[in-house]
């Protein structure tokens, strides 16, 4: 009798862990909606239109990557509550509600155009308070789906949901540019229209995870501490935040973080600039690039996910990111006379290249920080990941911004240059990282 009590709970547990991940998986495709119009070419574009300066776009790029300081904050915090799905509504829901400001912004806008110099500014403001509130959850995410994706299949199924997030991503960005572009009240009431719809798939997102199973993070943490008989687990500020540095492993990766954050952001928030500035490229055909590039990300998931599971996340990680290092370089040949009469072409060879090898970057990244982060301290490393990232993301792309802004195109060139020698250089810590099997 107590056998069968046991497998009747063993498959309950089971069908409810596959319903959270199918409901994460749908989570994953709504946000992509939200994220992809409060974010990315569409929102630089539409601050584009405002009259923003590169030096603004590569503040909007910079911002959200600055937010991220508050991540261990964040991870410090979600420890302390006893429900990850609780804590994640309390930061996200006003994270996503907080743009509905910027769609008054757009109102105001439409009968009195001198207002655009303020709605640049407000939308800057609008993007560091919404990442705040974003990075004061991310963590507990994370740590929330660490606690239930299964490590033998969290190859798999991170891929899976990139794919799902990916074919939303697909269809959103060309929809969403071409209502902008084609709107009668003109490209910026286009966009405020495109906000109103991210913004309610931003908060149906929210409502998929009232289907996961819910984890008390003090419960959970207190199964790896060294004195279990605790009732409850205190959380140690101080030590939460150095046992990270107190291994030698977690410090190269670490540094692999910084470097590649730095390097990375350089050059890429630049890349649509490029296009829509020095080349004249449209916004409905940038969003095609894009949307080609998620598409290459997207078949090349379930590829990456094997061989990850199969062969581990690190070699990918080396081999693919030297790869995408000199990736830059390609912008530096749109000068060629050659290559301009074929621009179209390259245009699309880039980023269908582009997608195939970010989703091995993207994958590995996520899988080999799960894999090496102690368990007891998951949300604080996951954490100080993100802060890390967001601070030499930050200096690169404000780094890159200064020197596009006051150099112009030649400066532009100059940057991605600089960008794919750093890039290579980031990769060489990953050399010493043993990534836990």
């Amino acid at each position: 009798m107590i056998i069968e009590t046991y497998a009747e709970e063993e498959r309950e547990l089971k069908v409810s862990v596959r319903t959270s991940l199918r409901a994460s998986s749908i989570d994953g495709s709504l946000s992509t909606v939200f994220s992809n119009i409060t974010g990315g070419v569409l929102l630089s574009s539409f601050l584009i239109d405002l009259g923003a300066s590169p030096f603004e776009i590569g503040m909007l790029a910079s911002l959200p990557m600055l937010a991220n300081l508050l991540q261990p904050l964040g991870a410090l915090l979600s420890n302390r509550s006893h429900s990850r799905h609780d804590y994640g509504i309390w930061t996200f829901l006003p994270a996503r509600l907080i743009w509905l400001v910027l769609l008054v912004g757009i109102i105001l806008r439409g009968a009195n155009t001198d207002f655009s110099r303020e709605l640049v500014y407000l939308t800057l403001v609008l993007v560091i308070t919404s990442n705040i509130l974003a990075a004061l959850g991310s963590a507990s995410w994370m740590s929330w789906l660490a606690a239930l994706v299964p490590a033998k299949l969290r190859g798999r199924y991170y891929s899976v949901r990139s794919i799902v997030s990916n074919v939303t991503g697909l269809l959103c960005l060309p929809i969403a540019s071409f209502i902008i572009a084609n709107w009668q009240g003109g490209s910026i009431a286009g966009y405020g229209l495109v906000l109103s719809m991210g913004i309610l798939a931003g908060v149906a997102s929210l409502t998929c995870q009232h289907l996961m199973i819910d984890v008390n993070p003090q419960r959970y943490q207190t199964k790896y501490q060294a004195e279990p008989e605790k009732e409850h687990y205190q959380i140690n500020l101080f030590n939460n935040l150095i046992a990270p540095f107190q291994d030698r492993n977690l410090i190269f990766f670490l540094i692999y973080v910084a470097l590649w954050g730095f390097a990375v952001n350089l050059s890429t928030p630049f890349f649509n600039l490029y296009m829509l500035e020095n080349l004249g490229v449209d916004i409905t055909w940038v969003t095609l690039l894009s949307s080609l590039s998620s598409g290459a990300n997207m078949l090349m998931l379930l590829v990456w996910g094997r061989l990850s599971d199969r062969y581990g996340n690190r070699p990918l990680l080396i081999l693919v990111g030297m790869a995408i290092a000199i990736t830059p370089l390609f912008w530096l040949l749109t000068g060629i006379s050659q290559v301009q009469e074929q621009l179209w072409l390259y245009l699309i060879i880039f980023h269908l290249f582009l997608g195939g090898t970010w989703a091995a970057i993207d994958l590995g990244s996520n899988n080999i920080q799960i894999g090496i982060a102690p368990i007891e301290h998951h949300a604080t490393f996951f954490a100080i990941v993100s802060a890390i990232a967001g601070v030499s993301s930050a200096l690169g792309t404000t780094l890159g911004g200064t020197l596009a802004q006051y150099a112009h195109y030649e400066g532009i060139l100059g940057v991605f240059f600089l960008s794919a020698i750093f890039r290579l250089v980031a990769v060489i810590p990953l050399l010493f990282v043993h990534e836990n099997c």
